[in-house]
């Protein structure tokens, strides 16, 4: 597997657009995808980030990085300490921190995850059978 970075930069920038959209105008669309649109698409972006750090590495090992992170950031929520909760109350320390510990963020970081790393062996596979 190798990964071409630029093209991976090119899709974080637009997994973080629809993320970003997906908070301001989530209220156009119906409420489960409202509700939880932005926590898939925050997962597909670390999938791609670690398909962008660990360029070489295969498919399931970019995603079993990507839901420990995902998962070491959501547990992290549980900590409640002065310092770190200031980070949270930043929009950018809120976006990537996030602020209180939901076992339904871990389902959308699984299935956005799951979605990445699906895309990812399809592209892979087309790309192959030429």
């Amino acid at each position: 597997m190798k990964r071409n970075r630029l093209v991976y930069v090119f899709f974080i920038i637009i997994v973080m657009g629809l993320g970003l959209a997906s908070r301001k105008w989530g209220y156009m669309l119906p409420e489960v995808i409202s509700k939880y649109s932005g926590d898939t698409l925050w997962a597909i972006m670390v999938f791609l980030i670690m398909g962008f750090i660990f360029k070489d590495k295969p498919i399931w090992m970019t995603a079993a990085f990507a839901i420990a992170f995902s998962g070491s950031i959501e547990i992290s929520q549980l900590y409640h300490g002065e310092f770190i909760d200031s980070i949270r109350g930043t929009r950018l320390g809120g976006l990537v921190l996030g602020y209180g510990f939901l076992w339904s963020d871990i389902v959308c970081y699984i299935i956005g995850i799951m979605i990445g790393a699906c895309f990812e062996y399809l592209i892979y596979k087309t790309k192959n059978n030429r």
